[in-house]
């Protein structure tokens, strides 16, 4: 990338062009052969998701059989239907990453290995390619990287700060473990960051992320970071979430100021049915052009996040989703979802 271009990864809050997603079928993780029934379910929160975001722009549908899906919807404006194989759903990670060069919008494809190796990833690492070959990008250039990054595990404010986790981007899992240094330097020249504030502590249980930052803290302006906060002593996280908070409020804007700190509820404790604790956070929510989209999770505190929501988003319809499907695969609301720049 030549040195005097301008580059910026886009805020989420920014204009977006579409919203990405992938559907589950018989051939992804979601599929359990001794229930075909609960495949079916996992549609439910997709469907929502998608329904939510057309309420306001382009969502592109990557499934493996789009008269079937399409169907499942009665009305699918501003929806486009894509067949490309996938081993699983969360776009966040395997989809493109959106920069500006120079005001231009470039679409970067990161390499993705499933999180560390942990998973099968062949499929979801070709999405991109095999998505922009269709032509649904247009002009618009892809330029393919050698450097494993997802979407969940960086934020951006749009003014050249990315937000991240330590666990992440500098396990060894991934690109051998890098030092700080070094993902910075990363970081600089594909995304063009100014400065990386990092969290070292701070994660979920039943996440198979290495503590994406989406689940933890976000940026919702240049000036403000909504995170999850711990009040439950009792609770197996409340240590590493009040050491993370420690953490946010040492950090300071580009101008030097304090963030202003948004504290998110934490869930009760969800289980599976072999009694593993999901990971269920509010911090997984979906900035679109016209809404907020915020996962829920029949919990005590949906309606109190909602109404955090609301005071943070004055301006956009706050819309919950119902995403306790979601997080029996590890996953929520943003990891569902990859958004493209405008």
């Amino acid at each position: 990338m030549q040195k005097d271009l301008k580059v910026v990864m886009p805020a989420e809050w920014e204009k977006q062009r579409a919203v990405l997603l992938s559907f589950p079928h018989e051939e992804t993780d979601w599929h359990d052969p001794h229930n075909a029934a609960d495949l079916e379910a996992s549609l439910s929160p997709f469907i929502r998701i998608a329904q939510a975001i057309a309420y306001g722009e382009a969502v592109y549908i990557i499934c493996k059989n789009k008269e079937k899906i399409a169907k499942m919807f009665c009305s699918t404006r501003n929806m486009t239907f894509i067949e490309i194989p996938t081993n699983d759903t969360w776009i966040r990670d395997y989809g493109y990453i959106s920069i500006k060069e120079n005001q231009e919008v470039k679409l970067l494809d990161f390499t993705f290995d499933g999180w560390g190796g942990k998973f099968e990833a062949s499929l979801d690492n070709a999405v991109n390619t095999a998505l922009h070959k269709k032509g649904y990008l247009g002009t618009t250039p892809l330029e393919h990287i050698d450097f494993v990054l997802e979407g969940g595990s960086i934020e951006s404010d749009g003014e050249g700060t990315i937000l991240t986790t330590s666990e992440c981007l500098c396990n060894p899992n991934r690109n051998g473990g890098l030092s700080k240094q070094e993902s910075e330097e990363k970081l600089h020249t594909y995304l063009g960051a100014q400065r990386v504030l990092w969290l070292d502590h701070g994660y979920l249980a039943g996440d198979d992320t290495d503590s994406h930052i989406d689940t933890l803290a976000r940026f919702v302006n240049t000036t403000t970071i909504m995170y999850v906060k711990c009040e439950d002593k009792e609770d197996e996280h409340y240590e590493a979430l009040q050491e993370m908070e420690k953490q946010l409020k040492s950090f300071t804007t580009s101008e030097g100021q304090p963030y202003t700190l948004v504290p998110l509820p934490m869930c009760e404790a969800k289980y599976n049915d072999a009694q593993e604790r999901l990971p269920a956070t509010y911090a997984n929510f979906l900035i679109t052009n016209d809404a907020l989209i915020y996962p829920t999770y029949e919990d005590k505190n949906d309606t109190k996040a909602g109404e955090i929501f609301k005071e943070v988003f004055p301006d956009k319809e706050i819309i919950p989703v119902n995403c306790s499907k979601l997080i029996e695969q590890g996953g929520s609301l943003h990891c569902s979802t990859m958004q493209i720049a405008y």
